[in-house]
């Protein structure tokens, strides 16, 4: 049985050619990266050519990058390091928000933080004057994600940082999703600190970085040596490292090209199943969304049925955040855009991906059709309704 991804939101494949350049760091290029000697320089050269890739995809300086573990690291040495340097006072985030974020400012809270998680509209968006309506004088950190991990939908980052700006204060987005999927600039984005991981546009697990604006004051979240600039110690995981580089590389030259097909390939999905299958719904269409997601509700049918339904026909889905797998609780983004349970819990994920082509929405589709028809023929409710 031909098998089909369509979880690209949890993770990509390595590309080709991002194996190929951490391949010689993985079996020749063994230097440490902070080593004065020529096998360390070696592995420095690789480091700091990552980091004007990255810093290309971004736009800004290479300086301005900070190389961490990932997304969840990155998020969390902006959050704690800009509250512990601020001694506290008081954050303003999202209910829409990624468990690495939500879970670092419930966190804070216990330390007597005072923590405003603002509501979104139906699309899963926060209003920029919302956010304005929650500063307070002692305001030091705004934390609002960029494209929804569930429903792609693509947040007014560069909105809300005009309201930061005007009030003085820090300004994080999560960008973990719309890093390597849609253009950005983080200076158009008015933002702070960005956040952003590897795995998420084709490069390896265990490797992300932080976007930190130059002149702002960050505490250390983790002690020890003084690279990336004292920002974060331990010595550099340089294949992974040259990874991100040659990803962010990748990312960057087909960007406009590649969004523009996904974006085409997932209404194509969306118009189909909508016209095949009763009673479904697509959440957060009202709003502007990373191209290779889509979020769609199947009333009646049970989201984790229907998702080991598809798996068993070769198509692999999501029924919300990777990170939320097993859980019982529904989706607390779709919780927050206004579904009640039931409606959260028959709703499933579809990230596209570079793999993905026409025959793969064509076996999708149908996978869909015969899951859902054969679901609710099951279930006494559907027959009555």
């Amino acid at each position: 049985m031909r098998r089909y991804y369509f979880d690209h939101n949890a993770t990509t494949p390595v590309a080709p050619e991002v194996l190929e350049a951490m391949l010689p760091y993985l079996r020749d290029v063994h230097g440490n990266a902070s080593s004065i000697h020529s096998f360390g320089q070696e592995a420095r050269l690789g480091v700091d050519r990552a980091r004007r890739q990255t810093a290309s995809l971004l736009g800004c300086a290479a300086r301005d990058v900070v190389f961490t573990s990932g997304g969840t690291e990155a998020d969390n040495l902006a959050i704690f390091g800009v509250l512990r340097a601020a001694r506290g006072g008081h954050a303003i985030t999202s209910r829409v928000e990624h468990p690495a974020v939500l879970h670092a400012f419930e966190k804070l809270e216990r330390e007597g933080v005072a923590v405003d998680y603002l509501p979104v509209n139906a699309d899963g968006l926060v209003a920029a004057d919302d956010v304005r309506a929650a500063l307070r004088p002692d305001t030091a950190l705004i934390s609002v994600m960029h494209a929804n991990n569930e429903l792609g939908t693509i947040q007014p980052v560069a909105e809300i940082g005009r309201v930061a700006r005007e009030a003085g204060v820090r300004l994080h987005t999560d960008g973990v999703q719309s890093c390597g999927k849609i253009p950005l600039r983080v200076g158009e984005l008015g933002v702070d600190f960005f956040s952003l991981s590897a795995h998420k546009f084709y490069g390896p697990k265990g490797v992300g970085a932080l976007y930190v604006r130059r002149g702002v004051q960050l505490e250390n979240v983790q002690y020890g040596g003084s690279h990336e600039r004292g920002r974060r110690p331990g010595t550099e995981n340089v294949p992974g490292i040259v990874g991100l580089g040659a990803a962010a590389a990748l990312a960057e030259k087909s960007l406009a090209a590649e969004g523009a097909r996904l974006a085409a390939l997932r209404d194509r999905l969306e118009t189909e199943v909508l016209r095949r299958i009763e009673h479904c719904r697509i959440n957060g269409r009202g709003a502007p969304r990373a191209p290779n997601t889509t979020s769609i509700r199947f009333d009646r049918v049970e989201g984790e049925a229907l998702l080991i339904a598809l798996d068993l026909r070769g198509c692999a889905v999501s029924s919300g955040a990777a990170c939320s797998s097993g859980a019982v609780e529904p989706s607390h983004v779709l919780i927050a855009a206004g579904l009640d349970r039931g409606q959260a819990k028959s709703t499933l994920r579809f990230s596209l991906g570079r793999d993905t082509d026409d025959q793969h929405i064509d076996a999708l589709v149908r996978a869909l059709e015969e899951a859902t028809t054969h679901l609710r023929a099951l279930s006494p409710a559907y027959a009555e309704a």
